[in-house]
C-alpha cells in the first residue's frame, strides 16, 4: 500500500510539472504573438516589406520571437540599417556590415569600461594606452562576428526620392558569441603591453555577456 502510494504522490507530482510547464508556454507563446501583431502593426505603418522571401511578414515575424524565446539568454538580435541605397542587393550587405559594426562597437564599449574600471586605469597615460586594443578589438570583433550571425530576416522599404531603406536582422548565439570575442581578443591584444599585463581579466570580461 505504502508503495501504491508513493506511485501516485509521484504521477501527481509529475502531472502538475508537465501542466506547469503548458501553462508556462501557452503565457509565453501568448507574449510572443502580442509583441509580433506589434512589431508587425509598426512594420506595415511605416511602409516596411520582406525582402528577399515568399514568407509573409507575419509568420516571419512569429518564427523570429519564437526563436529567440528558445534561446532565452542564449540568444541575441542584432540589427544592421542601409539608407539611401539605390540596388536592394547593395542595401542588403551595408545592412550586414552595418550589424557587425554594432555589435563590435557594442563589445568595444563594455570592455573598455569594465577594463578601466578594474584596472583603475582612469588616468590619460592609462586611456591612451588601452585604446590601440580597444580599436583593434573591436575591428576583430566586426570580423570575427559575421560568421556567427544567423540571418532572419530583412525588410526593405521605399524612400521618396527612389531609393532604398533595408533593416536586417540576426540572431546569434552568445555561446558562439562569446567565442568569437577570444579569438578577436587574442588577435588584437598585442596592440597594448598593458593588454598583454591584463590578459587573464581581459578574458574573463571578454566571456562575459554584454549589454
Amino acid at each position: 500500500m505504502k508503495r501504491f502510494i508513493s506511485i501516485l504522490v509521484t504521477l501527481c507530482v509529475m502531472m502538475s510539472t508537465v501542466a506547469l510547464g503548458a501553462e508556462l508556454d501557452k503565457k509565453a507563446m501568448k507574449r510572443l504573438e502580442k509583441e509580433k501583431k506589434e512589431k508587425l502593426k509598426e512594420y506595415k505603418k511605416q511602409g516596411w516589406q520582406l525582402l528577399g522571401s515568399t514568407r509573409t511578414l507575419d509568420g516571419t515575424l512569429m518564427r523570429h520571437y519564437e526563436k529567440l524565446y528558445k534561446l532565452g539568454d542564449d540568444g541575441r538580435e542584432v540589427a544592421g540599417i542601409a539608407t539611401s541605397v539605390r540596388s536592394k542587393n547593395n542595401g542588403k550587405q551595408i545592412a550586414t556590415n552595418n550589424a557587425c559594426i554594432t555589435y563590435g562597437q557594442q563589445a568595444g564599449s563594455t570592455l573598455r569600461g569594465r577594463v578601466l574600471a578594474e584596472s583603475n586605469a582612469n588616468t590619460a597615460d592609462a586611456s591612451t594606452e588601452f585604446e590601440n586594443f580597444f580599436q583593434a578589438y573591436e575591428r576583430e570583433v566586426e570580423k570575427e562576428i559575421k560568421g556567427e550571425m544567423e540571418e532572419s530576416f530583412t525588410i526593405i522599404r521605399t524612400n521618396p526620392d527612389g531609393t532604398y531603406e533595408v533593416q536586417s536582422y540576426f540572431i546569434i548565439s552568445e555561446n558562439a558569441a562569446a567565442k568569437a570575442r577570444m579569438r578577436a581578443m587574442e588577435n588584437s591584444i598585442q596592440e597594448s603591453d598593458m593588454a598583454r599585463s591584463h590578459a587573464e581579466k581581459i578574458s574573463g570580461f571578454v566571456q562575459e555577456a554584454f549589454e
